[in-house]
């Protein structure tokens, strides 16, 4: 009986075990190779303040306005500062052909990016970040280079205090722990200082306001451009 038995389910029984043991797995095993697993998709660099990278704008990237990225806190603005009016002052330059001056030139730049929305990430007058605001204004503006990053760029020239600031240097702010400094303007005189701010975009703030004098740990000039 049991030998009936064995030649009936006999070929059926060897069938299988042939079949699991040329599986994927079985093969793998027996000749110490493992499947491939799925490669990670790259993870898409966000450049801030936190990056060291020269970016470029990514079209597949939705970039977003998130808190707690260069600011633990969002900036609170306590002095109403004219807009209309600062770029009435120096709205001349428009119509100014020839050689300009340094100052000339980076006012010039700056207020073609006022009003720019804040984008985490952004590098361009649709959006754009605190570093690569400054960056790009003294590159376009100047020719200057600098890197990336806030905390790059506060190891660029040399350093000046608050009562030695001129106009044209690079300001710094204490407002993240993920960075030192997190946040970075651009001096205009008169305790104004030109910025990508996370709430409002770029805009002319005043160093006399709470949140910004508390924050302030210094600046660095890269040039003279007061002339």
């Amino acid at each position: 009986m049991l030998a009936r038995a064995l030649k009936y389910f006999g070929g059926g029984i060897i069938l299988a075990f042939l079949i699991a043991g040329c599986s994927s797995s079985s093969f793998n095993s027996r000749y110490d190779k493992h499947p491939k697993k799925e490669t990670e998709k790259g993870k898409k660099i966000r450049f801030t303040s936190e990056n060291d990278e020269n970016p470029k704008k990514d079209s597949s990237v939705k970039y977003s306005n998130p808190q707690n990225k260069e600011f633990d806190q969002p900036p609170v603005e306590d002095y109403k500062i004219d807009k209309k009016a600062f770029v009435e002052k120096y709205k001349y330059l428009e119509q100014l052909s020839g050689a300009l001056t340094p100052r000339e030139k980076l006012l010039f730049e700056i207020i073609k990016y006022l009003d720019t929305p804040y984008q985490y990430g952004g590098n361009s007058i649709d959006g754009v970040d605190c570093s690569a605001f400054t960056q790009n204004v003294f590159s376009k503006a100047l020719g200057i280079s600098l890197p990336r990053t806030a905390s790059e760029q506060f190891r660029e020239g040399v350093s000046v205090n608050r009562s030695e600031l001129k106009f044209g240097d690079l300001i710094f702010f204490d407002t993240t722990s993920r960075s030192f400094p997190g946040h970075v303007g651009i001096y205009l005189g008169n305790d104004l200082f030109a910025h990508a701010s996370q709430s409002r975009g770029v805009i002319i703030s005043s160093l006399n306001s709470e949140y910004y004098k508390t924050r302030f740990v210094g600046g660095r000039r890269v040039l003279n451009a007061e002339d």
